[in-house]
């Protein structure tokens, strides 16, 4: 026998199928999709089996071992991978790759093991103890036959030895899964008219349709959600559950878990690679037929898929940008409802405008909630102009969002803190002589940390003490300037110091079980106020929340992108959407210098549709999507000059092949050198240009063996 094997090593050159012989000892467990270990050069391999032939003309390496016993890429996977390398011109094994956990990539060295539970088992019922010890480690064995190693603590051990010997018990290695899930309290809750029409609409065919859920903060989407899939359940299918936070992730699942039990499985990257392995296991095995997770879990092996829904639809984290492939996860989870012939549910309260604008169109199929379940009204919104505010005070909080956060607090209320920075201070610099301290590896500031005095940069990961005086001009006269969430959580203990403040951030949640501590002690009110980045702006539900204070609403506005309106409006709306949930009205405040801007005048008359006809408009004009496809190069390498003679080179190239694209660039990215790696963006835009694919897997091609030049293509990129 002949198998086909797709090598790990990711590289152009070596993206194909290389043929080897299986000895007969093996023959029996090759099967398409399993990894097989093999020679290549000097190397040894791992890989996956594609093809199965009987023979071949050419003297072949033998494969050396078989290393899995059930299928890991299953047929449906296989074609999937195949579509991602067309869709994002990634190679093959990357696009596999990414599919599945540590454990079961293709990947020398990485080894994950089962965990075991030993287990006792009573063999003769009929024997009688000699001792007392014997007789109370039986009487744990009077009402079942299998008892945990846990159970038979404080017990003799030479009494348990003696019976293992006399084979009275049997001692069993059991296989125990890290993740568990029980039914505690399922709280289901009596739909509304209006959700119970958007679960009607879903369910009432099994086809292939995507449907657009547009519902406001606290409209009850989760619950819609359950109830669906319920339904599913019950038509013996499966479901998959997209969100797009880690910090989401912990209060969806606990939902779930409530409701399902053990017929739900978690995949994100905040469980250890063990956990990972135990639940893609038991989904494999039909163990678990509700998937929830975040991106990658769009990849999870179900079979008969009756409903994929993705909330909070909007969000850029469902598209992977930094690495190959450049998969967005709405487009995967398309693909997979074709596949299966199931509906694909998009929800969010601010949906992304390439969606709406497919609702629009009858591409998509508009839902809408456009009230909360209890029948609240939104939350009152106030704009704070920061160009009057500011000059009143020497902090971040301006008088009145401090006042509003005292009453709220007198009033055993809790309230939400919104700043999308974390660290102390944006940047340090010298009062003498104006120096900045940069990373040395990329262009750009780095981060001050005052909790331990450090500066890091958060792109690299580079960091180095503070220093006591300026590097350049040795004198005593370091500032720090520009604020983060760090800052705004010690002026609050200066302000109030009696409130307890909890700061959730990318610094604070690292720990594994970081994101669902803190949930919960904030939900027991252990804290007055949560404060955080957008980790707390989507998603959270806390009934005694009824204030939202934004510190700076300016910090995506600035970003130097064309989303950066759309990210806004999202993020503002969410955030004040986490309050007033419940019986209580909620109050949001929003800091900003830029009082006037559209996107911010929208968010106070919670208009989604508003914002959504005026973005439309400035998008048509300036050609960005949804009028237009966007496909972004980047060119990057060691030495700055020839990488941007390289990208004129390639400029040059498109617009001798490209007839009907606009083509921008190069240009600097944002941030020039990352890693001490420089880097030049171009940016193409089109309505339909047949040959662009062709063209760009030329120039990928012309450059696979060229180790000083990197090319990376991203369709519909997220953001430049």
């Amino acid at each position: 026998m002949v198998v086909g094997v797709l090598v790990q090593l990711s590289s152009q050159n070596v993206d194909k199928i290389f043929d080897y012989y299986v000895p007969n000892d093996m023959v029996p467990f090759i099967k398409v999709g399993v990894r097989v270990l093999v020679p290549f050069g000097k190397q040894t391999l791992e890989g996956f089996v594609l093809v199965v032939k009987h023979n071949s003309d050419r003297v072949l390496k033998e494969i050396y071992s078989v290393l899995d016993q059930e299928i890991i890429l299953n047929q449906e996977l296989l074609l999937l991978g195949i579509e991602i390398q067309k869709t994002t011109l990634s190679t093959l094994i990357s696009a596999y790759q990414v599919m599945l956990p540590k454990a079961l990539k293709a990947k020398a060295g990485v080894s994950v093991s089962k965990k075991y539970e030993t287990v006792y088992q009573l063999k003769n019922k009929k024997f009688l103890p000699s001792t007392v010890a014997q007789k109370r480690i039986l009487e744990l064995f009077s009402n079942k036959d299998i008892v945990s190693k846990k159970e038979l603590t404080n017990i003799s051990v030479s009494a348990l030895s003696t019976l293992l010997k006399k084979q009275i018990l049997l001692e069993i290695k059991k296989e125990e899964y890290r993740m568990k899930y029980e039914i505690k309290n399922d709280n289901r809750k009596i739909l509304t008219p209006l959700q119970q029409s958007v679960v009607d609409c879903v369910l009432k065919d099994q086809k292939h349709v995507p449907f657009l859920l547009f519902g406001v903060t606290g409209s009850g989407k989760t619950e819609v959600y359950m109830q669906i899939i319920e339904e599913i359940l019950s038509r013996g299918k499966t479901a998959i559950i997209l969100v797009p936070e880690i910090s989401l992730t912990p209060q969806i699942i606990e939902q779930f878990s409530n409701r399902f039990g053990n017929q739900i499985a978690a995949l994100h990257s905040a469980l250890s690679e063990g956990e990972k392995y135990d639940e893609w296991r038991r989904i494999c095995k039909g163990e678990a037929n509700i998937v929830i997770g975040a991106r990658s879990a769009i990849f999870a092996p179900l079979k008969n898929i009756g409903i994929i829904i993705i909330d909070e639809e909007h969000s850029d984290s469902y598209k992977q940008g930094d690495k190959n492939p450049k998969y967005h996860a709405r487009d995967v989870a398309i693909w997979r409802a074709k596949y299966h012939s199931c509906p694909v549910l998009l929800g969010s309260a601010t949906p992304s405008l390439e969606s709406m604008a497919r609702a629009e169109k009858g591409v998509y199929e508009l839902l809408v909630l456009k009230e909360r379940v209890n029948g609240k009204s939104l939350p009152s919104v106030e704009i704070i102009d920061m160009n009057k505010e500011a000059k009143s005070s020497s902090f971040h909080i301006t008088n009145k969002l401090l006042n509003e956060l005292s009453f709220c607090i007198e009033r055993g209320e809790q309230a939400i803190l919104f700043l999308n920075r974390r660290g102390f201070s944006t940047f340090v610099t010298c009062k003498n002589c104006g120096n900045t301290i940069k990373c040395p590896n990329c262009d750009i500031t780095l981060t001050y940390h005052k909790s331990n005095r450090m500066l890091r940069c958060h792109y690299c990961g580079y960091a180095t003490p503070l220093p006591k005086v300026c590097p350049h001009c040795k004198e005593d006269a370091l500032s720090d300037l520009g604020v983060g969430t760090e800052k705004i959580e010690e002026e609050l203990h200066t302000l109030l110091p009696d409130v307890k403040v909890l700061r959730m951030d990318v610094d604070t949640t690292s720990r594994k079980g970081a994101h669902k501590k803190m949930i919960d002690a904030f939900r027991n009110h252990e804290y007055d106020i949560l404060l955080g980045t957008q980790i707390v702006a989507k998603g959270l539900d806390f009934s005694d929340v009824t204030l939202v204070g934004v510190i700076n609403a300016d910090t995506s506005l600035n970003i130097p992108d064309f989303r950066s309106s759309e990210n806004t409006y999202s993020l503002l709306s969410q955030v004040a959407g986490r309050c007033g949930r419940s019986r209580k009205t909620g109050k949001v405040f929003i800091q900003t210098f830029n009082p006037d801007h559209y996107a911010i005048s929208f968010v106070k008359n919670h208009d989604y549709f508003g914002f959504y006809k005026e973005e439309m408009k400035i998008r048509k004009r300036l050609g960005y999507p949804p009028f237009y496809f966007l496909c972004y190069l980047k060119i990057s390498g060691k030495d700055a000059n020839s990488i941007f003679k390289e990208a004129l080179k390639i400029k040059r190239s498109l617009e001798r092949n490209l007839y009907h694209t606009t083509i921008l660039g190069p240009t600097t990215l944002t941030v020039f050198k990352v890693n001490n790696i420089y880097r030049y963006g171009i940016i193409l835009k089109y309505k339909k240009e047949n040959v662009l694919s062709d063209i760009l897997l030329k120039i990928q091609d012309h450059y696979k063996n060229n180790h000083k030049v990197k090319i990376d293509i991203d369709f519909n990129p997220s953001h430049f």
